[in-house]
């Protein structure tokens, strides 16, 4: 059986900056009708920063829609047309003031396929040289360096809870241990 959906109507409910939100009315392969609200989004890189293989980056940031601060990898929206190796090197310039390091792309994945068609680019970046930040006019960020050790059950304590970074860093350290070996 072919489990492909055939579109029959799409309309746009929003267009913004950041995000569309488009409707579609859908034939599913038994041929009853259903909608998809589906979120269009241009794709994003995440970037591992590693210090010495002791220590990671981390953003401390207040997240609007949880009402929370979360732990996060340095991360962004890709610029239209921006291939995800620039658009990373342009994110850890902007958020951390960080450039140059020995870059290695870890892989990618779709954050959330049920509903978005956003797909995450994520880099390890190892020992970058100091520089000066500048964040979005809209973005607050407190720079917070984590020991390697630490990261494992940082992440089963949930005191790092986004998803990106959570598979961000395993990634890294799948590598990095794939690397020592």
């Amino acid at each position: 059986m072919d489990f492909k959906e055939k579109t029959i109507r799409s309309e746009y409910i929003y267009k913004g900056k950041i995000v569309n939100l488009r409707v579609d009315e859908v034939e599913l392969p038994n041929g009853k009708i259903s909608t998809r609200e589906i979120v269009e989004h241009g794709g994003a890189v995440g970037i591992v920063v590693l210090f010495d293989r002791k220590e990671v980056l981390l953003e401390k940031q207040f997240r609007k829609p949880l009402e929370d601060e979360l732990l996060e990898i340095p991360a962004g929206k890709l610029e239209n047309g921006e291939s995800p190796s620039s658009g990373a090197e342009r994110e850890l310039l902007e958020e951390t003031g960080l450039t140059n390091g020995k870059w290695v792309k870890l892989g990618g994945f779709y954050s959330s396929p049920g509903f978005t068609n956003e797909y995450l680019h994520i880099f390890l970046c190892e020992d970058p040289d100091n520089g000066e930040p500048a964040p979005d006019e809209d973005e607050f960020i407190r720079l917070v360096r984590i020991k390697l050790e630490d990261l494992m059950s940082m992440i089963f304590n949930e005191e790092v809870r986004d998803a990106k970074t959570v598979a961000g860093l395993l990634m890294a350290l799948s590598y990095i241990s794939s690397k020592e070996s």
